[in-house]
């Protein structure tokens, strides 16, 4: 997959990730790319060191899932940690 394809994908997943865990996140546009593609990487090193499953192409379902999924991890981290420091 080139850089383009990563943007993209990272762009759906978290804002695919988002939607499936509303809440009141800061950071628009550039945070949830972000949030997407370190949240696909995670997702294809998770899928890699548990069931022997890799990212594939652009078009498979198993890397959407694997990209939502690793972008979900991330988000519910994120808000672990955000959510600490707010009430400290």
């Amino acid at each position: 997959m080139g850089i383009l394809g990563w943007i993209v994908l990272g762009l759906l997943a978290g804002a695919i990730a988002k939607a499936i865990m509303p809440g009141n996140d800061p950071g628009g546009f550039i945070i949830t790319m972000l949030l997407g593609i370190v949240g696909a990487i995670l997702g294809g090193f998770i899928g890699s060191a548990l069931f022997g499953t890799d990212l594939g192409t652009f078009f498979d379902l198993r890397t959407w899932l694997l990209a939502i999924v690793g972008s979900l991890i991330l988000l519910g981290i994120y808000r672990l940690v955000t959510g600490r420091r707010s009430h400290a």
